[in-house]
């Protein structure tokens, strides 16, 4: 496959004679001017190209989609919302309806001395107890009782066993601590928040994980547009030194000339061999971040087809980003729900504060009988029974409570610092972004101007030399200088595409540009 490289952006007009590129045999260069360099060192070796298992062409939206449904860190994100979930129910569990059943068998014997007629008396008595029923805690402070006691007790005094049953109803109503919905609720308000909360964590690393995606996609791009700069740089070299050695043999140019232009030609290789090291780092930074379960990718050869397309990445005005950033980063919103939950525990501290005052009500119906279908039916000897009263408890001093709430309160306002602090923190990241997008964008047509009057002055020296008023060396030097322009031109358009990303990214709205729909989206406002 071709490489891809930005020769849309960085036109290079080297005009050479037609000639071969090969470097000249040894016997045909002066011994004079003859280099302790390996004969491999003109030679294109890659070491940092290995044969590949495949290759894969991507875009920069095939290269996001697969990461969102790849990345092993993304994956393990998301089980923290649904860890999160489970705190909920558990906290929402504690309302649910709780039945509850006993069973108890017992057995005594006890033994009277009967003095008046000097004999003992030994009376054995058996029991057997059930009971059943529901109970269940209400968010206004009740907690009611429905239950169902059934009793069987025999003598050995008595020959019929006796049979009672019990039906009965108990509430018990909090009046001053624990008598309040919202305080009754806060735990489960602040398991919701943290569910709330963990999916604003998820969005806020979603984003950074597309940032670095495409990151790590231009450097991909950038290192196939550098290698390619490098190859043809190269090979102009070469063939400013087969040039340069034939005029020599030719008697047109002196010894000294081919120094120049072998060292130029060093020089390119040596920019060449890094280039491809550097492609090869940023295609593992890519791939870890796409791989799959299967770990395919590093032996795959990725070839990017995106173009960076600048005119479609304009920069609004600074103070739009600012606003965006206040209602939609993640952390921002997510650290608002902290303080929500903090100002729940001030709450439920406050409540803490006052003494416990219970109003409670018993009532249960009895039946008596010998059998336990009678108790029922016939209710012989029925019975009831009807309790009510005020429990009433308060610790001397209280002081556990009051260490409590104060610490909810100086929590509550460290956190709201703390916010207040990300806020700026925020708005620095968003303007330093932006200021480096905007001197990178504004310095692409001055590069572009650079290259252009560079590749003039190059054609300068290239003709002063071919008739005889210039040196090998003034050619090289301006080889040189538009090789270091078309570099730094191609990786200032490449830094203005990763800076878009990453000033979207600052702003908390990368999901929506990109058009990923993901929890988190709105603005947290702060209440009660």
């Amino acid at each position: 496959m071709p490489r891809k490289t930005l020769t849309c952006l960085v036109a290079l007009a080297l005009t050479l004679p037609a000639q071969g590129a090969d470097a000249p045999d040894a016997q045909d260069t002066p011994e004079g001017l003859r280099l302790s360099l390996p004969a491999e060192a003109l030679l294109d070796t890659r070491p940092f190209e290995r044969e590949a298992v495949a290759e894969e062409t991507l875009s920069l939206e095939e290269a996001v989609a697969r990461a969102l449904e790849n990345n092993r860190g993304l994956r393990a994100e998301r089980l923290q919302t649904a860890i999160q979930g489970t705190f909920e129910a558990q906290e929402r569990a504690v309302f649910d309806p709780e039945l509850f059943a006993e069973l108890e068998i017992s057995r005594d014997q006890s033994v009277r001395q009967l003095e008046q007629i000097g004999e003992t008396d030994t009376v054995t008595t058996t029991r057997r107890f059930g009971e059943a029923g529901i109970t269940q805690a209400l968010p206004t402070g009740t907690d009611l009782t429905v239950s169902l006691r059934s009793s069987r007790a025999s003598s050995s005094r008595v020959d019929t066993p006796q049979f009672t049953t019990r039906a009965g109803l108990s509430l018990t109503q909090a009046l001053l601590r624990g008598g309040r919905i919202e305080s009754n609720l806060v735990r489960l308000r602040q398991a919701s928040l943290d569910v709330e909360a963990s999916e604003y964590e998820v969005r806020g690393f979603v984003e950074q994980l597309i940032t670095d995606v495409e990151g790590r996609y231009w450097d991909l791009v950038l290192a196939d547009a550098q290698i390619a700069i490098f190859e043809e740089a190269l090979a102009v070299a070469r063939a400013q030194l087969d040039q340069t050695e034939r005029r020599i043999r030719a008697g047109d140019r002196p010894e000294t000339e081919a120094v120049s232009a072998r060292a130029e030609v060093a020089l390119r290789r040596q920019g060449l061999i890094d280039a491809r090291a550097d492609r090869a780092r940023a295609q593992d930074a890519l791939a870890r971040l796409l791989q799959a379960d299967n770990g395919g990718l590093w032996d795959t050869r990725l070839e990017a087809r995106s173009e960076p397309e600048l005119e479609r990445y304009a920069l609004e005005p600074l103070d739009a980003y600012v606003a965006l950033a206040r209602d939609h980063r993640a952390d921002l919103n997510e650290t608002r729900l902290r303080v929500q939950r903090n100002q729940l525990e001030v709450v439920r501290t406050r409540n803490g504060l006052l003494p416990r005052l219970d109003f409670f009500v018993t009532l249960g119906q009895s039946g008596y009988a010998d059998s336990f279908s009678r108790t029922w039916r016939d209710r012989q000897g029925d019975g009831y029974d009807l309790a009510a009263g005020l429990r009433f408890e308060m610790p001397i001093g209280n002081r556990a409570a009051e260490a409590e709430h104060t610490r909810a309160r100086l929590t509550r306002q460290q956190i709201q610092e703390t916010l207040a602090n990300l806020e700026q923190l925020a708005i620095e990241d968003v303007r330093a972004t932006w200021f480096d997008a905007a001197r990178v964008r504004e310095q692409i047509q001055a590069q572009k101007e650079t290259v252009e009057l560079q590749e003039e002055l190059l054609r300068v020296e290239q003709t002063r030399f071919r008739v005889g008023a210039g040196t090998a060396l003034a050619v090289a030097q301006a080889q040189r200088d538009l090789l270091e322009s078309r570099l730094n031109l191609t990786e200032t358009v490449v830094r203005f595409r990763q800076l878009s990303t990453e000033l979207l990214n600052a702003s908390g709205t990368l999901l929506l540009h990109r058009g990923i729909d993901a929890p988190g989206a709105e603005r947290v406002e702060i209440r009660l």
